[in-house]
């Protein structure tokens, strides 16, 4: 109760929590606290901008979605680049998000000397359903920021495919909205082309209308 009364007369007071001072992390603390068992390694949050962010619960509709990217990009990328599914990459020493899907430039250690960084990913894409908003906003500037070169997002709700490109002064200055019927290519592989219904697991105008004539 005496945390609920002082919560009560900060809000009335106007005071904001967002200026109380915060515990910023960097990427190897942030590993050191999965390896002591702090965080456990299944623990969906991820570190953006020093902070632990817990990420949004996965419900079918993305499960099916990831599926199918993922499915997609090994039939057409296989041994052309490292698929990459729901696993970190290090953009900066104190942002480490888990993109659904990542497409990481071959490298012939693979990795063994550590995660990829900003010039070793060619694609990043992030399936949306309840966080269509953040993918489109922080997760973006992120990204932008970064300088990933191509994003992603999967707009479930909406049924269209958000393509992001030419990162410039921490924004994307190229956005498409694409929609089924449509094609697209990948940047990093311009013959690498995916049917957008096929991202989206949605029929093409033409099977719609090929279904409506058998009936």
């Amino acid at each position: 109760m005496i945390a609920e009364r002082v919560l009560t007369t900060t809000e009335r007071e106007g005071s904001e929590p967002d200026t109380l001072p915060r515990r910023r992390f960097t990427v190897e603390e942030y590993e050191q606290l999965v390896q002591v068992g702090i965080l456990a390694d299944d623990e969906r949050v991820e570190l953006l901008e020093g902070e632990l962010i817990e990420m949004s619960p996965i419900n079918l509709s993305h499960v099916l979605a990831v599926n199918r990217l993922t499915h997609l990009l090994a039939l057409r990328l296989a041994q052309r680049a490292v698929l990459s599914i729901q696993n970190p990459v290090r953009l900066t020493k104190r942002t480490m998000p888990q993109p659904d899907v990542a497409l990481w430039r071959l490298q012939q250690d693979e990795y063994r000397s550590g995660l990829p960084g900003p010039e070793d990913i060619l694609l990043i894409i992030e399936v949306a359903d309840s966080s269509i908003e953040y993918d489109r906003g922080g997760k973006s500037l992120l990204y932008a920021r970064a300088g990933i070169q191509e994003y992603w997002i999967v707009n479930l709700p909406e049924k269209v495919l958000e393509v992001h490109r030419q990162p410039r002064e921490g924004l994307y200055r190229s956005i498409l909205r694409l929609t089924t019927g449509d094609e697209v290519d990948l940047l990093a592989f311009p013959d690498a082309t995916l049917s957008v219904a096929a991202i989206l697991g949605a029929e093409t105008p033409a099977e719609r209308e090929a279904e409506s004539d058998k009936k």
